[in-house]
């Protein structure tokens, strides 16, 4: 398969010193869909508040996820983003999901006690809500070329070369002090989408510690096709690459909501106790991030790619979501009590 390369930024704002992003935008869409599927289980009794009371579940989520993806981002792979002005810097990406999920998982205690309403059912109702925003997300992210796969043989099913791959970057000479948005252009004009001459009004006149940056050097290195067909040893200097993202998108966005959904619609007319639908989403993520961990290429700021017990970062985390999970099944409930408190 080819990497599309489809400019990260759907469209600038020239008035403002910010772009309009896929990635943004698919947080938009995952939170407009989600308030859609809550203010419909409202009006079902299942999620038990008022149909013009759910949205405001969806104000609390958003400053969840924000709030806590990036503290979640900051706390377990960079730690430099604990710097107050880098951690406000959002529009650069750098949210992580078991982070936003915790951060969720606050919001939506703070929403039940304000409401008086059980957060067990409220959890199920988000979980049943949030997973066409992970299908989107995880969709903006292959848009990006990051969080891209292990490295597999060309033959592989769906293998595909990264121009955000080190090598490839390296190669076309914008590996080393260029800013995101420098980079991205850069890519755009090797894939023979824009010009050279047309975003070079665009393109940052020093790198990050001030030094003119050699444009007439680096411009006649923006050839894809060159680059992406070079071999070294009769194997391609840019290894091609499992598309993780989309793995993760089909499996932890798709596979998972429609198994939840299937499950809500067997049981609408005796629904399952509180809490049962988030832990089931909960098992269902965990199993289908660790697995596909094996096929996403290791986080690099850990040394080997490990943390724990030989796993991921990813794989560490989701570990720790199964036991939340269990924690929600378990936990001790007064008698008679219908949600968990």
């Amino acid at each position: 398969m080819q990497f599309p390369a489809w400019d990260p930024v759907l469209f600038d704002i020239p008035w403002l010193p910010i772009d309009v992003r896929w990635y943004g935008l698919m947080y938009v869409v995952g939170f407009v869909v989600a308030q859609f599927v809550l203010v419909r289980l409202a009006r079902a009794g299942f999620l038990p508040v008022k149909p013009e009371v759910a949205p405001d579940v969806i104000f609390y989520c958003v400053f969840g996820v924000m709030l806590g993806g990036r503290t979640g981002y900051a706390l377990f792979y960079d730690n430099g983003l604990l710097h107050p002005l880098e951690f406000l810097q959002v529009w650069k990406g750098g949210l992580a999901f078991h982070g936003g999920l915790m951060g969720v998982a606050v919001a939506l205690w703070l929403f039940a006690r304000r409401h008086r309403i059980g957060w067990g059912r409220l959890a199920d109702s988000c979980a049943l809500a949030v997973t066409p925003g992970i299908l989107a997300v995880r969709f903006a992210n292959f848009i990006n070329g990051e969080l891209y796969g292990r490295k597999c043989p060309k033959d592989t099913p769906f293998a595909m070369q990264f121009p955000t791959d080190p090598q490839a970057m390296q190669r076309m000479g914008i590996d080393q002090g260029l800013s995101m948005r420098d980079r991205e252009l850069c890519i755009q004009v090797a894939y023979g989408k824009r010009t050279f001459a047309d975003v070079l009004p665009q393109l940052s006149p020093a790198d990050s510690d001030g030094n003119p940056i050699p444009w007439d050097r680096i411009a006649p290195k923006l050839d894809w096709a060159k680059v992406s067909g070079e071999m070294v040893n009769g194997e391609p200097w840019v290894p091609y690459r499992h598309p993780s993202q989309i793995y993760e998108g089909l499996a932890e966005g798709l596979l998972v909501g429609i198994l939840l959904w299937i499950v809500y619609r067997c049981t609408r007319h005796r629904p399952l106790g509180a809490g049962k639908y988030s832990a089931l989403f909960l098992f269902g993520y965990a199993s289908a991030r660790w697995s596909l961990e094996l096929v996403r290429q290791p986080d690099p700021q850990f040394k080997h790619g490990t943390v724990l017990l030989g796993m991921t970062m990813g794989q560490t985390l989701s570990c720790g979501l199964v036991l939340f999970a269990l924690a929600i099944l378990f936990w001790p409930r007064r008698p008679g009590a219908t949600a968990v408190a």
